[in-house]
């Protein structure tokens, strides 16, 4: 195989039998911009960064199955949750970290066995804004100007996390407490930090006062927040701001006009600088603002508000000035007839009262003006025809006209007409007719409308008929509760008394109440009547979807329960594989399930099964997909470094998983593995044979070799069963330096800096050097030491004893490997010790070469015992392996020990150093 990836290469399936599902647990680790983290109280940690630096947390967990991870924060006024982690996906990444975004983050990691795992980090944000210094005087004191013998007060604030630190210069001159005794600097009382000044206080005004106030906040170079400073100079003309509005107020305007509001300053030092605000919030998007002047072009009604002009230079108080555009408008115009009121009556009678009123919305409502007509003609007020305007801020925007003792002529069409005294806006005129004819309204349900009966998701019109001259407003609510229109509100209006709702839904079943408005029509007791509506729905039914996985020759139960359905008589049930029917009947009612069996699946028997529950309304259904996919593997992610060291430019992972619910199909008879290489489209596939049943918990081990640093892999694992092929798993293998070596199967060949985390003895005499033949210069001893690293390579780096001057006889190096822990299985200790196999290469080229010993150093012993391994002399200029079998009974530490011979041609090299479970498998070649 090209690429470097020779899949041949890949040793055969291994199978450990072991039980390898275990809760998660989880621990928070950081990188990114992080400033400090220190442990707090209770272990909490607290993790500082400066805002617009990037953020990183990463949660490491274990447990097996893989662990869901998801991510969530609290703090401040609100909970944030952020959008679950995928499962692999443990990195919580936010760039340019907002200060809003400072609080606790929690990573919970759960996998179904035990509790979650929870840890949390605090997250600190650091900032400082610009500093901002304010000049105010004391009360009682002149505004205009400052001047001789008058106090002011410099204010100097600056918004941080940590709290800032301030001070003053006047000048180049550093003002400190007591340093001039016509200056105080005050500490605020609500601060611990000494130190901290904010305000300065200048007592009866000199000469020498008027001069340029530097403030500088600080916050002591945390996460290397420089010092931020502002400069405010005070003059004997220093004042206030003072403006004025060059437009009335208030302002009224018609639609659609161009309103330009004018403000300029009258006073102030330094100039102050103008804003406009609006009472909505924000100014309109079409606003244009060019100095003091706010232009708003083509307003609208939505657009008029209170607007105001600040002005501001940071000494005493911002000026402000208001004015209120008012845009007119006139709109919903409406009647409403009231008979007699004296006489309780319903009706228009000759010889009594009848009184018409009229309503309409306006702005200004100052503007509003009313006027009558009678068929065409103007009305005025007279003894019978009475025209009132009522008060405003009782009833607004309404005009009556009282027609006393109604005489048959009285009858005909009169006319109320609303206008805007400004003009600009049409009126709006609304006709009443009084005749014989004008009758109160009655209202009542049709035959065969309630109750009215619809399905589930028909548009339906409920109706009341609505007679009586003029024709009211139909006010619609629900009768038999509380509970909003299908639009929303309390009440929905309707001008022929038909109430029309879109899509029906089963919450929308109830009373429904007509009433009669009194508005365009008689100002009476409101007439009402009720319809009852009826929505039918299909059966619910669950499961909605169910997948089914079951080996050959096994029964399969299929049940479909009805949970709500309108009619609740469900009249039948039919079973379908692929539209092919299978069973149908009466559905059985006091059960609320119909099952369907097959006593032993066969291949003809894999499908989608469908249960039809059905009444008048339709039909709810249950779908079962019938298969025998098999389940898909789960990798196992808790192996300790499953990556490790082949040579220079190629590098090994031990793949392992296990396999979710492997006696729920057929027996899985082998797995496809597919790998490629990150950014390249083409698969690499093989088969891995399995032999035998796989038990639950099984961990099974597929070594990669041949793997490219420092590529990363896709590798997808298939299990494949007499079905056919099942569901697939894709993790990601990545290459890394070795950080944290692992116990089962531990190789390094020096190639990085950490040298696999080896450390040199800080009790011998020297120490091993990291080389490689391309770099090491022997032109001082020729006759000694490794010409290339142990696969052959100059480039290939190793380590070795350097024995050159000021080396002498006897000294000792000794390189320390990281500690291995041995898990006793029974909590007592270990009774059989397990053995491992130690092994490297070594070079032992020179005349004057000493000895090589290793040895075995366990925890909780204070000197070890003899070598495990020992070898002096000259051994030619060749690489030659050595195993060694060990049996530790606690962590332990391997030990390679080079003592310097009697001159200087006696390096020794070493290379390529395992460590493997079980006894060494005989001598290497040639030994």
């Amino acid at each position: 195989m090209t690429l470097g990836l020779n899949l041949c290469c890949i040793h055969c399936l291994m199978c450990m039998v072991m039980q390898t599902e275990a809760p998660p647990t989880v621990r928070i680790i950081h990188s990114g911009h992080a400033c400090n983290v220190e442990e707090e109280r209770h272990t909490e940690r607290v993790y500082t960064i400066k805002e617009g630096e990037t953020l990183e947390l990463t949660c490491l967990v274990t447990g097996h199955p893989r662990p869901q991870i998801r991510w969530t924060k609290t703090a401040g006024s609100v909970s944030d949750r952020f959008q679950d982690s995928s499962v692999f996906n443990e990195t919580l990444h936010i760039k340019k970290i907002l200060r809003t975004q400072g609080g606790r983050y929690y990573c919970k990691a759960e996998n179904g066995l035990g509790s979650p795992a929870i840890k949390s980090i605090r997250v600190d944000v650091y900032y400082l804004d610009d500093p901002v210094v304010t000049v105010h005087q004391s009360i009682g004191e002149a505004k205009e100007q400052f001047y001789y013998e008058r106090t002011v007060f410099l204010r100097c604030v600056a918004n941080s996390n940590p709290p800032v630190r301030y001070s003053w210069h006047r000048g180049r001159e550093v003002l400190t407490q007591g340093s001039d005794k016509g200056v105080e600097i005050y500490e605020p009382f609500f601060t611990q930090l000494q130190g901290e000044t904010k305000i300065l206080k200048l007592k009866n005004l000199r000469p020498q006062d008027y001069a340029n106030y530097s403030c500088i906040a600080s916050v002591r170079n945390v996460c290397g927040i420089p010092d931020r400073s502002v400069i405010f100079r005070l003059t004997n003309k220093t004042a206030s701001p003072s403006i004025k509005l060059l437009v009335e107020d208030p302002i009224v305007v018609n639609p659609g006009q161009t309103v330009s509001l004018v403000c300029i300053t009258t006073g102030g030092e330094p100039p102050p600088i103008l804003t406009w605000v609006s009472s909505n919030d924000s100014l309109p998007q079409r606003s244009v603002v060019k100095g003091g002047t706010l232009t708003l072009p083509a307003i609208t009604s939505d657009e008029a508000g209170v607007y105001s002009c600040v002005a501001s230079n940071n000494v005493g108080n911002p000026a402000k000035k208001s004015t209120t555009i008012v845009v007119r408008a006139l709109k919903k115009g409406r009647f409403w007839i009231t008979p007699d009121p004296y006489h309780n009556d319903d009706n228009i009678q000759i010889g009594r009262e009848v009184k018409i009123s009229c309503q309409v919305e306006a702005t200004p409502p100052e503007e509003l003006t009313f006027s009558w007509l009678k068929n065409g003609r103007a009305l005025r007020s007279s003894e019978r025809m009475v025209i009132t305007q009522t008060d405003p801020d009782i009833s607004p925007g309404t005009t009556n006209l009282d027609i006393i003792d109604l005489k048959f002529t009285d009858f005909g069409t009169y006319t109320c007409v609303a206008a805007l005294k400004g003009g600009g806006i049409p009126e709006i005129s609304i006709d009443v007719n009084i005749s014989s004819t004008t009758v109160p309204p009655n209202l009542t349900v049709p035959r065969g409308k309630s109750p009215l009966v619809a399905r589930e998701g028909d548009t339906v019109e409920l109706e009341c008929l609505v007679s009586g001259k003029p024709k009211p407003i139909i006010l619609w609510s629900r009768a038999d509760k509380e509970a909003p229109m299908p639009d929303g509100n309390m009440q929905m209006e309707s001008y022929d008394g038909v109430l029309r709702i879109v899509n029906v839904s089963r919450e929308m079943t109830g009373s429904y109440r007509c009433q009669t408005s009194q508005y365009n029509g008689f100002n009476v007791k409101p007439r009402e009547a009720v319809v009852e509506l009826i929505v039918q729905y299909p059966p619910t039914v669950e499961p909605v979807y169910m997948e089914m996985r079951q080996g050959l020759g096994r029964p399969v139960v299929m049940t479909c329960r009805v949970l709500r359905a309108h009619p609740s008589r469900v009249l039948r049930f039919e079973w379908l594989l692929s539209n092919r029917l299978l069973h149908a009947g009466a559905f059985d009612t006091q059960r609320d399930e119909t099952e369907y069996t097959i006593r032993s699946l066969n291949r003809d028997g894999w499908g989608e099964y469908t249960c039809n529950v059905i009444n008048e309304a339709g039909a709810g259904k249950c779908t079962f997909q019938v298969t025998g996919k098999a389940y898909p593997p789960e990798f196992y992610y808790d192996t300790y470094s499953p990556l490790w060291q082949n040579r220079p430019r190629v590098y090994g992972f031990k793949l392992q998983w296990t396999q979710m619910n492997p006696n729920a199909v057929d027996r899985i008879v082998a797995y496809r593995l597919g790998i490629r290489q990150m950014g390249l489209q083409r698969w690499w596939e093989q088969e891995i044979p399995v032999d035998g049943a796989i038990n639950k918990g099984e961990l099974m081990t597929h070594n990669l070799t041949e793997l490219i640093k420092p590529e990363s892999y896709e590798v997808r694992l298939t299990p494949i069963t007499r079905f056919g092929e099942g569901d697939s798993t894709i993790r990601i293998v990545t290459y890394s330096a070795p950080i944290n070596p692992h116990l089962r199967e531990f190789h390094c060949s020096f190639e990085e800096e950490l040298i696999c985390m080896f450390t040199q003895d800080k009790n011998d005499d020297f120490d091993w050097t990291r080389h490689s033949a391309a770099t090491r210069d022997t032109k001082y001893t020729p006759n000694t030491g490794p010409s290339v690293d142990r696969s052959g390579s100059k480039q290939g780096f190793y380590m070795y004893i350097e024995t050159s001057r000021p080396r002498k006889e006897g000294d000792q190096a000794r390189l320390v490997s990281p500690f291995f822990n041995v898990a006793p299985k029974n909590p007592y200790g270990i009774t059989n010790p397990p053995a491992y196999c130690f092994g490297f290469f070594y070079h032992m080229y020179g005349k004057h070469i000493g000895t090589l010993n290793a040895f075995l150093k366990q925890k909780g012993q204070t000197s070890s015992e003899g070598p495990v391994w020992s070898l002096s002399g000259n051994q030619g200029d060749r690489w030659r392996q050595a195993v060694v079998s060990i049996h530790p009974t606690a962590s332990f530490q391997v030990v390679l020990e080079g003592i310097r011979g009697p001159g200087i041609e006696g390096d020794i090299a070493i290379d390529d150093v395992t460590l493997e479970e079980g006894e060494c498998q005989g001598l290497p070649d040639g030994e």
